[in-house]
C-alpha cells in the first residue's frame, strides 16, 4: 500500500442504455476476459427479466435489488498483543456498492439454471424479494460482525 498519497477515482462513464453509474461498474464486474459487449447484452436481457418478474420498472428492480444485498457492518482482522480478533466496523459507501454487486454476480455464476441470463434475472428477483444467495451472504456478514461486538472496542 503506497504511503504518498491516495490515488484518486476513475470518473466511472455512464452506460448507453440507462445512463447509470451504477450499472456500468455492474457490467463490468460481470465483464470476464475483455469480453465488455457480451457482459453489456448478458446484463440487459436479464434486466428484461428482471422486469417481467417484478411488474415494477427494470432500473429501479435492480437499484432496490442492490440496496437490499448492500451490507452495514462487516468484520476485519486487527492483532492485538499476539491475539486476532474480529472486529466490528461500518463499511463506507463505494465499497458497501462493490460488495453488493461482487457477491449478486457470485451467487448468480453459482446458480443451477442454464445461461447466464437466467441465473443473474433470479438471483436479482430474489435479492429484489430479499432471499437468494447474496443475502444470505450479507447475513452471514451482519451475524459474524454482532456475533464479535465484544471486540468493537478494538475498532481503529
Amino acid at each position: 500500500m503506497g504511503r504518498k498519497r491516495s490515488v484518486d477515482k476513475r470518473p466511472t462513464i455512464p452506460d448507453p442504455k440507462f445512463n447509470d453509474t451504477v450499472v456500468t461498474r455492474f457490467i463490468t464486474t460481470l465483464m470476464r476476459d475483455g469480453k465488455k459487449s457480451t457482459a453489456e447484452r448478458i446484463f440487459y436481457a436479464a434486466m428484461e427479466k428482471l422486469e417481467a418478474s417484478t411488474s415494477e420498472q427494470s432500473l429501479k428492480a435492480f437499484k432496490k435489488a442492490l440496496e437490499n444485498v448492500k451490507p452495514v457492518l462487516e468484520v476485519k482482522s486487527r492483532r492485538v498483543g499476539g491475539a486476532t480478533y474480529q472486529v466490528p466496523v461500518e463499511v463506507k459507501p463505494a465499497r458497501r456498492q462493490s460488495l453488493a454487486v461482487r457477491w449478486l454476480i457470485e451467487a448468480a455464476r453459482g446458480r443451477p439454471e442454464h445461461n447466464m441470463v437466467e441465473k443473474l434475472s433470479a438471483e436479482m428477483t430474489e435479492a429484489f424479494n430479499g432471499r437468494g444467495g447474496a443475502m444470505k451472504r450479507r447475513e452471514d456478514v451482519h451475524r459474524m460482525a454482532d456475533a464479535n461486538k465484544a471486540f468493537a472496542h478494538f475498532r481503529w
